[in-house]
């Protein structure tokens, strides 16, 4: 499952830990460190988005697992554009 960005949740989630990895080192500059604490809360928000999208789609199909893949509406007013 990919997300606006095209890349995979998987994809993403080694991103996050790469960022992750990235600012625990003592030599990066503090501007890039705080560039990839940024980049990093947004992926962690559009990957937290993402699971509560599959959680719920787990509940309906443990519910009723004769509906359809629309069932619920996905509003996405407030997802943020990642780079």
């Amino acid at each position: 499952m990919a997300g606006k960005t095209g890349k995979s949740f998987e994809e993403r989630l080694k991103q996050l830990e790469q960022l992750g990895e990235k600012i625990r080192k003592t030599d990066v500059p503090l501007d890039e460190a705080l560039k990839a604490f940024e980049e990093g809360i947004k992926l962690a928000r559009s990957l937290e988005k993402e699971l509560a999208r599959i959680e719920s789609r787990i509940e309906i199909l443990m519910n009723n697992p004769e509906a359809p893949a629309e069932e619920k509406p996905e509003l996405g007013l407030f997802d943020e554009e990642l780079s």
